[in-house]
């Protein structure tokens, strides 16, 4: 659904069987924070707003204020973060995506500075860590006087023009973030689509086409998955994810379920390109080739595309994942091929 920011939004995804991934990466980050920097004082709020989380890492949490039971609200989070903020506590670690973000700039005023673990659908903003490890092990370095403070920006998406297939995204404000350029995720950026990129998507498709065999294939967000989609002349979802077969298409803007479904009995390819700016192929605003997909489809059959310009533009050059399983994301980890032009490609390293 492209998000969940708006209580009824939340609830039509609860209905369609969404599972919430924010506790659980919490106590996935708190685990490894516990093992790295034990002696931690844990602020927070009660029940499932910290609480719940801090004690299933063996955490013995200071409660600063209650939450009603039920479901949360933003209101909630922005009156928790003011709380701790009035404290002012070392570091404020929360745990969503660029909605959760803006509710805590709201909040704190850049009163102390915060770290964010990534659990959200939209995530632009360029306060969160790589992953919850890496939000442990920049939480640790910073407490121990190891990392100076910078400034990030905070994004702010308009989910409606997202789900309809545009991304209005503009600068919502900056938060103080501990600097770690290589275990926090950048900023997303759109590459520019001038003539000679243009040309580069297309000739990037025509490889791919040529390549295609009878196999389901999957394509995920992203223009230049959308010249291949292109070039069989079928209509591909600019922000989601579609699936061909023989040359048609055969399912558009599917979710996780539905794309488990229709791929259970067939051989599958995934056809993906890195996000500009941020360089994740899985984990980042294509959450629907969930972990559960790409175990189906096997490392050997994702192709990943992308222009040499974007792959120039990526930080560090490198590909990132973060499906969400550990175990998965360290069997993508290694170099992989990446279709750069027509009967061209080279080597990237994902970590």
């Amino acid at each position: 659904m492209k998000g969940t920011d708006g209580s009824d939004t939340l609830e039509e995804a609860l209905r369609r069987g969404a599972t919430p991934i924010a506790p659980r990466r919490t106590v996935e980050a708190l685990i490894e924070l516990r093992a790295r920097c034990g002696l931690v004082d844990i602020l927070t709020s009660s029940g499932e707003m910290g609480e719940e989380e801090a004690r299933d890492s063996s955490f013995t949490p200071v409660i600063v204020s209650d939450t009603p039971q039920g479901r949360t609200t933003a209101e909630d989070t922005k009156r928790t973060a003011k709380i701790l903020a009035e404290k002012i506590v070392d570091l404020l670690l929360f745990t969503g995506g660029d909605g959760t973000a803006r509710d805590i700039s709201d909040a704190i005023n850049s009163k102390v500075p915060v770290l964010g673990i990534p659990a959200g659908v939209k995530m632009h903003s360029s306060v969160f860590a790589v992953n919850p490890s890496q939000a442990a092990e920049i939480t640790a370095r910073y407490l121990l006087g190891e990392l100076p403070i910078v400034q990030a920006e905070v994004m702010d998406v308009d989910e409606e023009q997202f789900r309809a297939g545009r991304l209005s995204a503009k600068l919502y404000g900056y938060m103080n973030v501990p600097q770690e350029p290589l275990l926090m995720q950048g900023i997303k950026t759109a590459t520019a689509q001038t003539e000679d990129e243009v040309e580069q998507q297309r000739a990037i498709a025509k490889h791919v086409v040529e390549e295609m065999h009878d196999e389901f294939y999957v394509l995920g967000p992203g223009t230049t998955v959308r010249a291949i989609a292109d070039r069989i002349g079928v209509e591909k979802t600019l922000l989601g994810v579609d699936v061909v077969y023989m040359r048609q298409l055969v399912a558009k803007d599917i979710d996780e379920r539905r794309l488990l479904e229709l791929i259970q009995d067939h051989p599958v390819k995934i056809v993906v390109t890195p996000i500009g700016g941020q360089a994740y192929i899985f984990g980042r605003g294509n959450q629907q080739i969930s972990p559960d997909v790409i175990k189906k489809a096997g490392r050997e059959n994702i192709i990943v595309v992308a222009t040499k310009n974007k792959l120039l533009s990526l930080p560090h050059r490198r590909l990132l994942v973060d499906t969400g399983d550990r175990d998965l994301d360290k069997e993508l980890q290694g170099y992989i091929r990446v279709v750069t032009d027509y009967r061209e490609e080279t080597v990237m390293k994902v970590e």
